[in-house]
């Protein structure tokens, strides 16, 4: 239903028809860059936080990692991912699928600078064999970014 769920949501934007499905599974960065043909920046992770007991979600390119240090003056709290039963609960979607599209509540999507590299990435949809090129800029609008952050190493 996930993946049902991003179509519907780019359905409304008349984007449903660029998301792309493939036959092999794309749940990992490295995976993803292989079966898209681009290196591993371009793949756009979607990492799921709690902030206060609320979720949040950052967007990062694919070979960046959090800085703990970072995302502790951002936020003003220590990194606490949420369990693979949160990100369900919350996303609607399973580890692998992650992303800020289609999602059952309003959750804070927030975009890491590390995107600013890149003209358009592959953020997932909905799951582990479906994604969508989006330029950065259409990310930012589509995810409904709250804002840009500096939390990446």
């Amino acid at each position: 239903m996930s993946l049902q769920s991003v179509k519907e949501f780019f359905k409304q934007h008349n984007l449903d028809s660029c998301i792309v499905t493939l036959p092999n599974a794309t749940a990992t960065v490295e995976e993803a860059a292989k079966e898209h043909n681009v290196t591993a920046g371009e793949i756009c992770k979607t990492l799921s936080f709690k902030v206060d007991e609320e979720p949040i979600l950052i967007l990062v390119a694919g070979d960046k990692k959090i800085d703990n240090q970072k995302y502790k003056a951002t936020f003003g709290k220590k990194a606490k991912m949420l369990t693979p039963d949160e990100v369900l609960q919350f996303t609607g979607h399973e580890i692998g699928g992650v992303c800020p599209f289609g999602l059952p509540m309003p959750i804070a999507v927030y975009m890491d600078l590390s995107l600013q590299e890149y003209s358009e990435v592959w953020p997932a949809a909905g799951d582990k064999f479906s994604a969508i090129k989006l330029t950065v800029e259409e990310l930012e609008k589509y995810s409904n970014c709250k804002t840009w952050i500096d939390v990446c190493k």
